[in-house]
C-alpha cells in the first residue's frame, strides 16, 4: 500500500509539472486560430511557422549567440578548473562562494546590474553585451559541472607527464581532456541551454537591433497566445529536453 502511495504520488508531482505543457503541444495542432475549443487535428501552424522569416532570424540569432557565449563560458570555466586543481590555493573557498553567490542572485537583479554596466562602460547593446551577460551566468555552472569530475582525479598524472617530458598544453591536451571531456561536453550544453531559453537577463541588454528567440516569443505573448506561438513553443521544449538529457547522460559518464 505504502508503495501505492508512493507512485501516485510521483504521478502526480509528474503530471502537475508537464499537464501544462503537454497541453501546450496538444493544442499548437489544432485547427482553429484562438479558440480554446478543439477544432480538429492539423500541421497548419508549423507550416506556417516554418515560413515565419522574422522568427527564424530570432532562432538563428538564439542558436549563434547560444554556441559562443558556451564556448567561450567552457573554455574559461575549464582553465579556471585545472588550474584550481593543480595549484591548489587558499582562496578555493572564496572563489567558490561567489560562483555560488552567482547562481543565488535573482536573474532580475543580475540583468539590472549588468544594464548599468554597460551603460557606464559605454558599450552598445545588442549581440556583443548578450554575450558577455550569457557568459556571466553560465560560467558558474560550468565550473561546479567540470569541478565535479576533476576532483575525481589525481593530480600527480599531469605532474608524471611533465616529469616526462610533455609540455604543459600538451599534458593539458593529452592528459587531462580526455579524462574530461565528458564533463566538458555537459558543460557546454548545459550553457547552451541555459542561454537558448534566457528571457529575463537577455531583456535588459538585448538592445533593438539584435533580436533572439525567447524575447520573440515574449513580444508574441503580449499580444495573445495563437497556434504558431504553441507550435514554437513545443519545438524550443523539445530541443532543450533533447539538450537536458543529452547533458544528464554526459554528466553520469563523467562521474
Amino acid at each position: 500500500m505504502k508503495t501505492i502511495a508512493q507512485r501516485l504520488f510521483l504521478v502526480f508531482v509528474y503530471a502537475l509539472l508537464y499537464f501544462p505543457i503537454l497541453i501546450l503541444v496538444l493544442y499548437s495542432f489544432n485547427e482553429a486560430r484562438f479558440s480554446l475549443q478543439w477544432q480538429g487535428f492539423s500541421l497548419r501552424w508549423y507550416y506556417e511557422l516554418f515560413h515565419d522569416r522574422g522568427l527564424w532570424a530570432a532562432f538563428f540569432n538564439s542558436v549563434f549567440l547560444g554556441l559562443m557565449a558556451s564556448l567561450i563560458s567552457t573554455i574559461i570555466g575549464l582553465l579556471t578548473c585545472v588550474h584550481l586543481f593543480l595549484f591548489k590555493s587558499k582562496h578555493r573557498q572564496i572563489i567558490a562562494n561567489l560562483l555560488l553567490l552567482l547562481i543565488i542572485i535573482p536573474d532580475l537583479v543580475l540583468g539590472v546590474a549588468l544594464l548599468i554596466f554597460f551603460n557606464i562602460t559605454k558599450l552598445p547593446l545588442g549581440f556583443f553585451s548578450l554575450v558577455i551577460a550569457h557568459i556571466t551566468f553560465c560560467l558558474p555552472f560550468v565550473i561546479l559541472t567540470i569541478n565535479a569530475r576533476i576532483n575525481t582525479l589525481n593530480a600527480d598524472i599531469y605532474f608524471s607527464a611533465l616529469d616526462l617530458g610533455a609540455s604543459r598544453y600538451r599534458a593539458l591536451i593529452r592528459i587531462l581532456l580526455p579524462l574530461l571531456w565528458p564533463a566538458v561536453l555537459s558543460a557546454f550544453l548545459l550553457c547552451f541551454t541555459l542561454s537558448f531559453d534566457d528571457v529575463i537577463i537577455s531583456y535588459f541588454v538585448a538592445g533593438p537591433d539584435f533580436s533572439i528567440l525567447p524575447l520573440a516569443i515574449y513580444s508574441l505573448v503580449r499580444a495573445g497566445v495563437t497556434p504558431e506561438l504553441n507550435a514554437l513553443c513545443s519545438i524550443t521544449f523539445v530541443i532543450s529536453m533533447i539538450l537536458v538529457i543529452v547533458s544528464y547522460q554526459l554528466s553520469r559518464r563523467s562521474l
